[in-house]
This record gives C-alpha cells, structure tokens and sequence, in this order.
C-alpha cells in the first residue's frame, strides 16, 4: 500500500508561482516513476510532468517552460513548481504513481488562478 499527500496548492494572480509537494510512504526513488495530473472542473483528468527514477522528465505542451517536477529522494517527497501561471492552469492536482501494477492517487491540491 503506497500513500500520497499533497500539499501547497492556494489562490494566486495570474503570472505567481506556486510549489506543489507530493509526501510519499516511502523513498520515492523506488518507483519507477511519479506523475503529477489534473482535473479542471468539467475536463477529464490530464497528464501535467512525470518524472522516471533515473531522473528523466516529460511535460505537457501546455506547462513546458513554466512548471519543474523534482524528486527528493531523502524527503520521500515530489514537487511541482509552477511558475508564470495562468486562469486556465486553475484545476485539483493529483500526485500519482503506479507499484506492482496498482495506481495510486493522492487526494489532490486545488489550485486557483485568478485573471
């Protein structure tokens, strides 16, 4: 069983930053990878970064150049940093990674942007 816990999201004006964490049960360097998702109101849930354990990263179209996904190994935790945000990046975001075949979801951070 692998627990998730996010933390950090808030109400920011359009151009702000916020840091996401993702506290993991355990290391997070033993899953092969961790991903932070989305789910804007009305708008099916969307891949936002994933990180893999060697360290390699993907983003979507839309945060590439704005939000960094880092792994801290000693803190068994994951970050979002989202910079230069936008009122369309306005969602719950969902830490998640996949153990033996199982997904795990934490309960998910709201974000607001405001214009």
């Amino acid at each position: 069983q692998v627990q998730l816990v996010e933390s950090g999201g808030g109400l920011v004006q359009a151009g702000g930053s916020l840091r996401l964490s993702c506290l993991a049960s355990r290391r997070v360097s033993t899953f092969n990878t961790m991903g932070w998702y989305r789910q804007a109101q009305g708008k099916p849930r969307e891949l936002v970064a994933r990180i893999g354990s060697s360290g390699n990263t993907y983003y979507a179209n839309s945060v590439k150049g704005r939000f960094a996904i880092s792994r801290d190994n000693a803190k068994n935790t994951v970050y979002l940093q989202m910079n230069s945000l936008k009122p369309e990046d306005t969602a719950v975001y969902y830490c998640n990674t996949e153990d033996w075949g199982t997904n795990y979801w934490g309960q998910g951070t709201q974000v607001t942007v405001s214009s």
